[in-house]
C-alpha cells in the first residue's frame, strides 16, 4: 500500500506542476482522497487510514466524497448519495406544498422540475444496475412530486389514476 501512496502523491505532484506551468493552480485544500475497494480490502484499511502528503498539506482518506454533484461511498454503493437525493428532495416538496395553493399547475410543474426531479435525474446513469431498495427511495420521491404537482394527498385516489387524467390536460405533468 505504501507504494502505492508514493506513486499517487507522485502523480499529484506532476499535475501540480503541469497545472503551475499552464497558469492554474491546484487546490490540495479542496482535494478528497477516496480509498475503494471491497468490504473486506476496507477492514484492513480502517485501522490504518491511507493518507497523501501534498505539500505542506496531508489529506486523508474519507469514507465519501462528492464528484460532480454524486456522493460516492468507498464501497461504492449509491446508498448515501440516494439518501442526500431524497433528502433534499423532500425538503424542497414540503417547502413547495406550502405555497402549493398559489400557483397554477404548470408553475407548480416547473418549480417541482428545478428543485425535485432534475436533482433525482442528475447522475441517474448510474443507477442503473441499483438495487430494488435505492430505486425504491427515488421513486418514493417521484411520487410525491407527482403529488405536489397534481395537488393531491397521500391518501386520496389512485396517483396513477391522476396521472392518467393529467395526461391529456398537461403534458407537463405527464413527464413527472
Amino acid at each position: 500500500m505504501t507504494s502505492t501512496v508514493h506513486r499517487l502523491e507522485n502523480c499529484i505532484t506532476d499535475v501540480g506542476q503541469w497545472m503551475s506551468v499552464n497558469r492554474l493552480k491546484l487546490n490540495t485544500e479542496k482535494t478528497e482522497l477516496l480509498w475503494a475497494g471491497s468490504r473486506h480490502s476496507q477492514s484492513s484499511v480502517t485501522v490504518c487510514r491511507p493518507s497523501l502528503q501534498l505539500g505542506a498539506d496531508t489529506v486523508t482518506a474519507q469514507d465519501d466524497v462528492r464528484l460532480l454533484g454524486m456522493t460516492i461511498s468507498s464501497d461504492l454503493s449509491l446508498q448515501r448519495h440516494v439518501s442526500n437525493v431524497s433528502a433534499t428532495s423532500f425538503y424542497w416538496l414540503r417547502q413547495l406544498r406550502r405555497v402549493r395553493r398559489s400557483l397554477d399547475s404548470e408553475s407548480a410543474a416547473t418549480l417541482v422540475h428545478a428543485f425535485v426531479t432534475s436533482r433525482v435525474r442528475q447522475c441517474n446513469v448510474l443507477l442503473a444496475g441499483a438495487t430494488k431498495s435505492v430505486t425504491d427511495t427515488l421513486q418514493r420521491v417521484m411520487n410525491a412530486a407527482a403529488r405536489v404537482v397534481s395537488d393531491t394527498r397521500k391518501f386520496d385516489r389512485g396517483l396513477t389514476q391522476i396521472l392518467h387524467d393529467d395526461v391529456g390536460r398537461s403534458p407537463r405533468t405527464a413527464g413527472l
